[in-house]
């Protein structure tokens, strides 16, 4: 049986692209949607292989978000089909149930204080700080051009500082200046 020289090729770089697509997953989501988004990614980047970039790391990321804007809206219809199936089942007077959290939260105090940047901001500084993206390669991942990425995330990250108590701002200079 031959394989397709474009398979091979794919494969590839599939491979290079899974373990940090996992990472940034992880950090958006909880691991069965984690799993069933890169899936997806995967999917839209073997369909879409013509269009990967010689550096496809960010193009996939961008792939990945929409993908996983895609399952939260489908997570938000099936939880507005719970409630309402909640209330024609149930007596008014019962509340419905609260749909699962996303997971537990290793620094609840930097959640906080991304919660309250704008989304656009918050992605910003997450695809800098945790998947190590420079303004050009973010520009790709969020579709803005990479002069506004840069002001936008300068902007954020001050945002941020000012937010998170003394410690955590020396820890962060530390980590990534």
């Amino acid at each position: 049986m031959d394989v397709e020289p474009r398979q091979t090729g794919f494969e590839a770089v599939a491979q290079g692209l899974i373990e940090p697509l996992r990472r940034y997953l992880a950090r958006r989501t909880d691991p069965a949607t984690a799993d069933d988004v890169l899936s997806e990614t995967l999917l839209v980047c073997w369909r879409r292989r013509a269009e990967l970039p010689a550096e496809p790391l960010a193009w996939a990321y961008a792939v990945a978000r929409n993908c996983l804007a895609n399952a939260d809206r489908a997570r938000r219809r099936q939880d507005r089909l719970l409630v309402r199936i909640w209330q024609l089942a149930r007596p008014p007077e019962q509340a419905p149930p609260e749909p699962p959290p996303a997971g537990p939260d290793p620094d609840p105090e930097l959640a906080g204080a991304l919660a309250r940047l704008s989304t656009v901001d918050a992605e910003l500084v997450r695809l800098w700080a945790w998947e190590e993206l420079g303004p050009a390669e973010i520009a790709l991942v969020v579709g803005l051009s990479p002069n506004a990425v840069s002001i936008r995330l300068h902007r954020a990250r001050q945002k941020l500082r000012s937010m998170l108590p003394e410690h955590e701002r020396a820890q962060a200079e530390v980590e990534r200046p």
